[in-house]
């Protein structure tokens, strides 16, 4: 007898199908929105790489982040050319690539896309700052400090309406954020 995934866990079969690609989808947002938790379940539900922005960080500056300073856009170019090159490559070679980046201002989002050189879509997590404040205090072994979400949210640039973005409620379960995102890229 087939067992049904609950409507908060994401389908663990892939539909790739949904998603005609090259492209590349960023899961954007302040620390805490659960840019990762998200990315890598629509990075499954898509059956595609799932790459963390993260990891692209260089030691210097997480060496700041981690004594509780704002990274400025000398240390942020780099970063972002660094991984939209590694999701360009990824998109080139798979046809579709997640990333989780937080690309706060629209000057960020616009030098990833120009990096990732492909159809870029953008899937802004958006929550309130007490809920940012919570996860980010209870979050274990990530050197941002929960001082920095202040920065953070007034480095927060929305998303345009002629952006090819989406916002969703980062407090709902990533099988919902799941769902909407599909169906968005159905209609998009």
């Amino acid at each position: 007898m087939p067992v049904e995934a609950s409507s908060d866990e994401p389908d663990p079969r892939p539909v790739a199908h949904a998603v005609a690609g090259p492209l590349a989808m960023v899961v954007m947002g302040v620390s805490g929105s659960g840019k990762s938790t998200f990315g890598t379940a629509l990075a499954a539900v898509l059956g595609c790489r799932f790459v963390e922005g993260d990891a692209f960080h260089d030691a210097e500056a997480i060496a700041r982040m981690r004594a509780g300073h704002a990274l400025t856009d000398a240390d942020r170019w780099p970063w972002l050319d660094r991984l939209g090159a590694a999701v360009g490559a990824a998109v080139r070679s798979e046809s579709v690539c997640v990333v989780a980046c937080s690309a706060l201002r629209r000057v960020y989002r616009e030098r990833l896309s120009a990096a990732i050189d492909a159809p870029t879509r953008f899937v802004l997590l958006d929550t309130g700052r007490d809920e940012l404040l919570h996860r980010l205090e209870t979050r274990p072994h990530h050197y941002m400090p929960a001082s920095l979400l202040t920065s953070q949210l007034e480095t927060l640039e929305p998303p345009g309406a002629d952006e090819a973005a989406l916002t969703l409620d980062a407090t709902r379960p990533p099988a919902v954020l799941c769902r909407e995102t599909l169906g968005w890229l159905e209609v998009a």
